[in-house]
């Protein structure tokens, strides 16, 4: 069967429909990105859009975009709260009486080591998402103006995530497709989300998961859009909407995937549902607290356009090295060169012609547990795809023009 689409003539098409039905009868052909590599390199997209219905992927890594909307219950009498806290870590309450919002980046007030060491904190809102969903009790802290309706001024308890009438994990930004890779040209040591660097180029960081991240296995946003369904922080998510910063405009290769940081996802699931593997507070030197997450999307091989973009290797992924010592800071944008995530995993670059080595931020081998967990759920049909009802903003992007100049 053929289809005549976005200006191409499929000779493979299947629906989300169809391949739900597979997966419901246990029929469906699910890999995951790193299998997908394989198989296209072997028996070309279209003979792998034959034989495949879903190909899964998975990143975990530091998602500073991340919290939590929580409902912490009325008092007798009611309170409408002004002021939360939750394990010293402020809470933005400006919504319902007793709904907030708690950032993962928000540190803990008056740590002692911050106090010495500025942008040094030991616990911030990602900590306290992680205690929550490992079980733990964490101390909630109100306070409020009276009024006829709400005469309570004050509330302090502790409270277990199940004490909680309702917790929603909401990241306005994850999932980055693709980043950067960062250096430190300066002669001094800097602290930043992307680690420590040392000065004079001494080592480098990157942080995507590769060929195995899902916005890299679906580049032109064909299938990712609102409605998604995803393994997110251990239990089941959803797409929400294209996250903050998402930018389709960024240079792409010929392949399509952006050489430069590009799409975002919005992305929310029952914090109730999920588990303390996957959702784990970080404390970065010198920059602060963030959450890492573990997230991974399916990708549905509708045709063999599909099968290409999610055939894509490291070899073929590749970043932009940034000077985060001055130029990153500075609004400068100057070119260190490309290396692709093959060279990144070999563990050292080349940088103005100085060998450099290199670390991930992102871990590869949870990753890759997160695609072979979503690949299990699928065959074993407790998980089938949801089909977007809208889909992000994409780029104007054509395989037969050639890759952009910068």
């Amino acid at each position: 069967m053929s289809e005549q689409k976005q200006g191409k003539t499929f000779q493979v098409n299947k629906t989300y429909a169809e391949i739900n039905a597979r997966i419901k009868a246990g029929e469906a052909v699910v890999v995951t990105a790193d299998e997908m590599v394989d198989i296209v390199r072997q028996e070309g997209p279209v003979e792998a859009a034959r034989r495949v219905d879903v190909v899964t992927t998975g990143t975990f890594s530091v998602m500073c975009s991340s919290g939590m909307f929580f409902n912490f219950g009325q008092s007798n009498p009611t309170i409408k709260g002004q002021k939360v806290w939750v394990n010293k870590v402020a809470a933005y309450a400006g919504l319902a009486a007793v709904d907030a919002y708690i950032g993962a980046t928000e540190p803990t007030e008056n740590d002692p080591l911050n106090q010495v060491y500025p942008g040094e904190f030991r616990y911030g809102g990602g900590h306290v998402i992680e205690d929550l969903v490992a079980g733990k009790k964490v101390l909630l802290e109100v306070k409020a103006y009276p009024t006829d309706c709400y005469a309570n001024t004050k509330m302090h308890k502790e409270v277990t995530l199940a004490d909680l009438p309702y917790a929603l994990l909401c990241n306005p930004r994850n999932g980055y497709q693709n980043y950067n890779c960062a250096v430190n040209l300066s002669d001094r040591i800097v602290y930043t989300y992307m680690g420590t660097l040392k000065p004079n180029c001494r080592n480098a960081n990157y942080c995507s998961a590769g060929q195995i991240s899902p916005l890299l296995n679906d580049p032109l946003y064909r299938t990712i859009g609102i409605g998604t369904r995803i393994f997110l922080g251990g239990g089941v998510g959803y797409v929400t909407f294209q996250g903050t910063q998402h930018n389709p405009a960024a240079p792409r290769g010929e392949n399509g995937v952006p050489i430069r940081p590009a799409g975002t996802m919005m992305v929310q699931g029952d914090l109730k549902k999920m588990s303390p593997e996957w959702l784990r507070g970080v404390s970065l030197q010198g920059y602060g607290c963030s959450l890492a997450v573990g997230l991974g999307v399916p990708i549905p091989i509708l045709n063999e356009e599909m099968a290409q973009f999610t055939g894509v290797s490291d070899e073929e992924i590749f970043t932009h090295i940034v000077d985060y010592g001055y130029d990153y800071t500075n609004g400068v944008a100057r070119n260190y060169g490309k290396v692709s995530y093959a060279q990144l995993r070999s563990e050292e670059i080349e940088v103005a012609g100085k060998k450099v080595p290199t670390a991930p931020l992102s871990s590869l081998s949870k990753a890759r547990k997160i695609a072979e967990t979503l690949k299990e759920w699928i065959q074993q049909g407790k998980f089938h795809l949801g089909e977007p009802v809208d889909y992000f903003p994409s780029a104007d992007f054509s395989f037969d023009k050639p890759e952009p100049q910068e």
